[in-house]
């Protein structure tokens, strides 16, 4: 059986490189890779990172390049790579531009599709735009929906989609453990990813932000600059912000933090030091999906900048809460984090709803026609696999 992974972001990579992985070990399948490139160096570094051979390189993405445009561009690229690979299936994953139209293009050449993190939903279609409703078109065209959790199979299960359901757990989990591993090995290697923060102080707890989402440029960036103003004039924070490329994120927050000598603005960081850099976080506050899965896996408290998430489980499961853009909402609950210990410790020790580090197994098993066992939270406890012991931190 030929199958071929399709995929164009960082994050896509980061949790497709799990099961493409898992697919070159299977003597039944002939494995290959299609990247779009929309985040050339940060795509290099990950595929470098997990050691993945690109079989097509469409490096899709133009100067400036808006949605439709992008849409466009990737259908008339996508094609011709389906005509020559002639896959037996295609595997996409999660809500990306990527995702749809690659999804698209085989759905009109009859090419099964397989899609890895189905059935996450906000029930919005502008939250997250155009997020929502590019999974959802995926999910309609699939025949296999390989869900995280059990509530985005219930969603699937609820909109009577044709496609077989599979709760796998979330293949981040996968990634991110095979990176702490790596990580916990390597006491030289340790030494070399912390030389990049030499700015980072013992005294001060580190807010790691992020922020990227385009329903929150213009006022939601506004908000969250002046938020993070407020939060620098306290002495037992450092913030450190590894700031997006795009200029709709650039602008406001370079005008807004640059000035401030314990606000760290830097580049957007490679996997490895990014999850470096998370272990090394008190709290997190984000508007990515990722991170929402990733960091209470390694113990850290999660604030979203959003108003509503795809990933309500760890807002049930308490690791997660949701802060919206509004700057005093954010500000007192990082505030909360960091003058209640019991509040913190009480987060921390949660449990993770997102997997066992088993996804990409169950995923190649369905694949191969093996049975498997779905993944249930309360039945393999948590995943706290990835979290690495306290003293491999300082």
């Amino acid at each position: 059986m030929k199958v071929l992974s399709i995929f164009g972001t960082r994050p896509e990579a980061v949790k497709m490189a799990p099961v493409v992985k898992a697919l070159s070990r299977e003597r039944v399948i002939q494995s290959l890779v299609c990247v779009t490139g929309q985040h050339r160096l940060m795509l290099q570094q990950v595929l470098a990172l997990f050691e993945i051979k690109v079989d097509h390189n469409l490096d899709a993405m133009l100067p400036n390049q808006a949605l439709n445009g992008l849409a466009a561009r990737l259908i008339t690229l996508l094609d011709p790579v389906l005509e020559t690979v002639k896959p037996d299936r295609i595997l996409v994953h999660g809500d990306t531009t990527t995702a749809m139209m690659a999804a698209l293009t085989a759905f009109h050449r009859r090419i099964p599709v397989a899609h890895v993190e189905a059935g996450l939903r906000t029930g919005d279609l502008m939250q997250p735009w155009p997020e929502e409703m590019n999974r959802r078109y995926v999910d309609v065209v699939s025949d296999l929906l390989f869900a995280p959790t059990t509530r985005a199979k219930a969603n699937l299960v609820a909109e009577h989609l044709a496609g077989r359901t599979v709760v796998t757990g979330n293949t981040v989990i996968d990634a991110l453990r095979m990176t702490t591993q790596r990580i916990a090995q390597d006491e030289q290697l340790r030494k070399r990813l912390d030389a990049h923060f030499p700015y980072l102080k013992a005294r001060q707890k580190l807010l790691l932000v992020t922020g990227h989402r385009r329903e929150n440029f213009g006022s939601g960036f506004a908000e969250i600059c002046d938020a993070l103003v407020k939060l620098s004039r306290r002495s037992d924070i450092q913030i450190v912000y590894p700031v997006h490329l795009n200029p709709n994120v650039q602008t406001p927050v370079l005008a807004a933090l640059s000035h401030l000598s314990n606000v760290h603005l830097i580049e957007p960081l490679d996997y490895l030091l990014f999850v470096r850099l998370m272990q090394h976080s008190h709290v997190i506050l984000t508007d990515s999906g990722g991170v929402q899965e990733e960091a209470p896996a390694l113990g850290k408290p999660v604030l979203v900048m959003r108003n509503v998430t795809e990933r309500p489980e760890a807002v049930s499961a308490g690791t997660v809460q949701l802060v919206g853009t509004d700057s005093a909402r954010i500000v007192a609950a990082v505030a909360r984090l960091y003058d209640d210990d019991a509040a913190w410790e009480q987060v921390t020790r949660r449990v993770n709803p997102y997997g066992d580090g088993r996804a990409a197994e169950r995923i190649v098993d369905v694949l191969c026609g093996r049975s498997t066992q779905e993944f249930e939270v309360e039945k393999f406890g948590p995943a706290v696999t990835a979290r690495l012991p306290a003293k491999i931190l300082q």
